[in-house]
This record gives structure tokens, sequence and C-alpha cells, in this order.
């Protein structure tokens, strides 16, 4: 059976839409209702999109070439998982999905995305659930917000050097928590925008 080209095109636009939303690829019947056919055709489509090499799959992830990368207005950023905004918490390099971010509002670089978890943040507007788009670097200017990996764990808190303690100091935006001091962390990267969670 000939592939629509057409239908192709609707399922690529279907599956980057449903991925913006919701972090994550849709199921093959949540595709094969969006596009108006039945589960079976999907599979076979998405098996020709990947011959064609206008998709990419692994497992149940589907990743789309066509738009998103061939756009130069769209950079397409990863969403890493979660980043502790309490305690230092190990973030697992899974990422949730990918979200196509307008170079003119975020820039250009290579940049990555981790969702806020806990309240010590929340007096610079981050809240639990709201994605954080972070610069991928090593280093850091005082009063940066920085993603911190202090021994295997990784954290989102402001950036200080104590010289009277000749050690950092990882500031908690929320007056009612303490300052985190230590004798070095890996710089991951530094906060550039804040995505507010709707829910």
């Amino acid at each position: 059976m000939r592939k629509s080209e057409k239908r192709m095109k609707e399922i690529c636009r279907y599956i980057e839409d449903y991925q913006f939303r919701y972090s994550r690829t849709p199921t093959l019947d949540s595709i094969a209702e969006a596009v108006g056919t039945v589960k079976s055709n999907v599979y076979k489509y998405l098996a020709e999109m990947e011959q064609r090499r206008m998709i990419s799959r692994n497992g149940r992830e589907i990743r789309v070439h066509s738009a998103i990368e061939s756009h130069p207005g769209l950079n397409r950023v990863p969403i890493l998982g979660a980043v502790s905004c309490g305690q230092p918490e190990y973030a697992e390099e899974n990422y949730e999905g990918y979200v196509p971010l307008p170079v003119a509002l975020f820039g250009k670089g290579d940049f990555f995305i981790l969702r806020a978890s806990g309240y010590s943040m929340i007096e610079a507007g981050i809240e639990p659930g709201d994605l954080v788009v972070v610069r991928k670097q090593n280093t850091a200017d005082e009063g940066d917000i920085v993603v911190a990996l202090v021994e295997n764990e990784t954290t989102l808190k402001r950036f200080y050097i104590d010289k009277k303690r000749k050690c950092i100091r990882l500031h908690p935006e929320n007056s009612k928590m303490k300052d985190i001091f230590v004798r070095s962390c890996t710089i991951q990267g530094v906060a550039q925008n804040v995505i507010k969670s709707l829910t």
C-alpha cells in the first residue's frame, strides 16, 4: 500500500504538538484517532516514516526529525527530569521528552530543561512543577541560579563564593531555608528562563 505524504505530515504534526503539550509521546491509539485511521495503519506509517528518516524510535519514544530540527527559529531542547529545589537530589539522565523553544525568545545555545521540585526557590519565582530552561555550561558568575552537582546529587540554587569560609555558598531563595556550604561542586548549567506550570 502506498503511504500518503499528507497523512505522514499529519502524524508528524500531531506527535510534535502532543509532545509539546504533554512532554511525552502519544500512543498509537491516540495518533490513529487524531488522523482518522486505525492503529494497524499508524504502525505501518511509522515504519515507513522511520525508513525515510522522518522519525526515529526508541522503544515507545518517537523523535520527529522534520520540522523542529530543520527550522532555524526553533531549538529542540530535552526535558531531563526533576531537579530538587529543597535538599539536593540525584537527577537521572533520562529525558521525558523534547520541547521546541523559539530562538527569538530563548537565544541559541546548548540547553536542557529540568522540572523543579521542592520550595527552596519560590522567592525567585520557581515553584514545584515549573520547567527551568538551563544553558549547559560548567562555569557561573556570582548570583547566577545554577544546577549544581554536589557529591552525585543535583540541586538548583543561587551560586556565591564565600571568601571568608573559602568555600561555595548555594543559596535557597526561600527565607525559611538555610544556605548550603560546600568545598566544591560541579556546575552543570545556569538557569536562563522558567516555563510556569499550568497545574
